[in-house]
């Protein structure tokens, strides 16, 4: 564009100079020449846009605004008309409570009541892209700033609105999942709606008031207390059981030992521990008459 408006005025400034009463006269055809040339090099130049990878344009001319994108590489346009790009890769909204986390300064996060009417704050990051062939589209009834206009309202609205169906316990553990599936479901298709695609919805934190995160923790430390005592209720059983095992096996030996064992077995056994005495070198006592007539030899020291 710049080189068509510079070679009209050099065209008309060619025109300006054919005067026989100037003394330049004589530089009027050459200067329509370079002026003619600048306009058709303008011309070839600005009828060639160049889209990168990942952007479409999107074409309008005087306010009119092309129903097709143009997709990357080397489009041919009017040289008068304007290309707006629009990035059709991934892109991220992130709405945090931490500073310089978010795409807004300052604590971002998404405040919702919940069933029980309590306050929780979510940490949320939403991962979307641009429909190419509906870029047009946004362009026309939206604009170049469909982020805050669009993805943001949004995607607060919805988490608003579907929050209030789940107590806020609920919605910090057992049904943490459930939410954030009904509320990808929801912004999904008013994203669509509008020429956007959602990609994936990251509830990265929910944060609880501090009165239910006491009562929270006085559960889990009570469910844990409740834990050490059934594992110390079941160790004694097994201890119980052990020793009933043991009193069992120590019942069955001497039930064993008194059935199975005479008088002569033992008189047999008292006549061998003798033997072995007596054939000790140490001095002995012996005592006769013993029990069973059979002489108790005792050592002396």
């Amino acid at each position: 564009m710049f080189f068509i408006i510079l070679g009209i005025l050099v065209l008309v400034a060619g025109f300006a100079i054919n005067t026989p009463a100037l003394a330049i006269a004589h530089f009027s055809r050459p200067v329509k020449v370079v002026g003619i040339i600048m306009i058709v090099l303008g011309a070839l130049t600005s009828g060639i846009r160049q889209i990168d990878a990942g952007q479409v344009g999107v074409v309008s001319l005087f306010g009119n605004v092309s129903e097709r994108a143009l997709n990357a590489g080397l489009n041919f346009v009017n040289p008068l008309a304007e290309v707006s790009e629009f990035d059709v890769k991934t892109q991220n909204y992130t709405m945090s409570a931490a500073r310089d986390e978010g795409q807004k300064q300052g604590d971002d996060a998404i405040r919702v009541l919940t069933a029980d009417g309590l306050e929780v704050v979510i940490d949320l990051t939403v991962l979307y892209r641009l429909i190419p062939a509906d870029a047009p589209k946004i362009y026309r009834q939206i604009g170049v700033d469909y982020m805050d206009k669009i993805v943001r309202p949004i995607t607060r609205t919805r988490i608003r609105d579907n929050a209030v169906y789940y107590d806020a316990v609920a919605l910090y553990s057992t049904r943490r999942d459930e939410f954030q599936t009904r509320i990808y479901k929801t912004i999904e298709a008013d994203f669509k709606q509008r020429g956007l695609m959602l990609e994936q919805l990251l509830i990265r934190n929910i944060d609880l008031p501090t009165s239910v995160k006491k009562t929270i923790e006085s559960k889990i430390n009570a469910e844990q207390d409740a834990q050490k005592m059934q594992f110390v209720l079941q160790k004694e059983r097994q201890e119980a059981e052990r020793k009933r095992v043991e009193a069992q096996g120590i019942a069955d030996y001497q039930k064993i030992l008194s059935t199975g064992l005479s008088d002569k077995q033992l008189q047999y056994e008292q006549i061998k521990a003798q033997k072995e005495l007596a054939a000790s070198p140490n001095a002995k006592i012996v005592i006769m008459n013993g029990r069973g007539s059979v002489p108790l030899i005792l050592n002396d020291k």
